[in-house]
């Protein structure tokens, strides 16, 4: 299972993370709302664990804008606000579930179970070209000029995130924030090196190389050929 966790309280943020990874489940943790647009760009979730009250959009507006703009995954709303107003509101918006706080994280992680045992919607095709190479989102799987890339989960992510912007630079820091993390101690150095790695993979012996470094700024992929 693979969670998005948006919760701005730090703490309950760090806590949630930790006994999730504990189950086995993989948690990407952001503490605004507005940043959930943006990893719900580049990953697929299973559940998405979204705290009412947080700085930049609150969880509510989120959930009404994710499900006018069609979101099929599913929702669960975390939150201090009990009355039953409340709760009818939260689950109006496009929540499936609503759990208030404080609450014991067996319920919430048999809520995540029972969720993602009644999302039982295929995940449709999601498909990026740009010149030869082809990234296909929903499996996971990447070809340049016909012939299969196999890359780490790490390397795709950036591959994808690249991808997503395809033609913009992407700044070092934004990769980093987007694919380890905003808690992650992860280096540009680092960073330097997964993208070697992904370069000799994707543009080895290739006439027309698509992952450019910008120097003091980060890495932008584009086809020159066109």
């Amino acid at each position: 299972m693979k969670v998005l966790l948006a919760e701005d309280d730090k703490r309950l943020g760090k806590i949630l993370t930790h006994m999730l990874e504990k189950e086995n489940i993989q948690v990407d943790w952001v503490v605004q709302g507005d940043e959930v647009y943006d990893y719900l760009q580049v990953a697929h979730y299973d559940v998405l664990i979204l705290d009412w009250l947080m700085p930049g959009e609150n969880g509510l507006s989120v959930c009404i804008h994710l499900r006018k703009e069609n979101y099929q995954g599913a929702i669960l709303m975390l939150t201090a606000k009990d009355t039953l107003d409340d709760k009818v509101k939260g689950l109006t918006s496009g929540a499936d579930d609503y759990l208030v706080k404080p609450f014991e994280f067996a319920e919430l992680y048999a809520r995540l179970q029972a969720l993602t045992r009644r999302s039982n919607q295929q995940i449709p095709q999601d498909i990026l070209q740009i010149g030869d190479l082809r990234i296909d989102r929903s499996d996971k799987t990447v070809s340049r000029a016909g012939v299969i890339v196999q890359l780490t989960a790490r390397e795709f992510q950036i591959l994808d995130l690249l991808a997503q912007n395809c033609g913009r630079v992407v700044p070092r820091e934004v990769i980093i924030e987007r694919v380890w993390g905003i808690s992650a101690e992860i280096t540009s150095n680092n960073l330097d090196a997964y993208v070697h790695l992904l370069r000799k993979k994707v543009d080895q012996r290739i006439e027309c190389p698509l992952i450019q470094s910008i120097r003091g700024i980060g890495y932008k992929l584009e086809d020159k050929s066109v």
